[in-house]
């Protein structure tokens, strides 16, 4: 079996993913992709490792639906470490690469925002 282009586009395995989801989960899913989408407008999605990954020059973010949080995975140990504070004043708590955050509340949009931003830019 041939392994998938990392390239490739399929927004439609990211909708069957986010469908998949429980309330609250499903919300909070598509509120981050409207985030990324937002940010980096040309990212390609698909789902690799059964997870939904986003794309610019190599992949730039995924997240995933865990037993208990949403977890936005960004492939950079420096920014959820330079933003820490930052992120744990809103209700964010990091683990490594990812920033974990509780489903069904409100997101902090500029921070997380801020976030893809200094990924795109390639700080971490």
């Amino acid at each position: 079996m041939s392994k998938p282009k990392p390239t490739r586009h399929a927004p439609q395995e990211v909708d069957a993913y986010l469908a998949a989801q429980e309330d609250g989960f499903h919300e909070t899913l598509e509120q981050l992709r409207d985030i990324i989408r937002r940010v980096a407008p040309d990212c390609a999605e698909r789902v690799n490792y059964k997870i939904p990954i986003f794309r610019l020059k190599k992949d730039f973010v995924a997240m995933s639906a865990a037993t208990k949080h949403c977890g936005f995975h960004t492939m950079s140990k420096a920014i959820p470490a330079l933003m820490k504070d930052e992120l744990k004043e809103a209700g964010i708590w990091t683990s490594g690469t990812t920033l974990r955050i509780k489903s069904g509340g409100e997101l902090p949009v500029e921070l997380l925002e801020r976030v893809l931003r200094a990924l795109g830019r390639g700080d971490g």
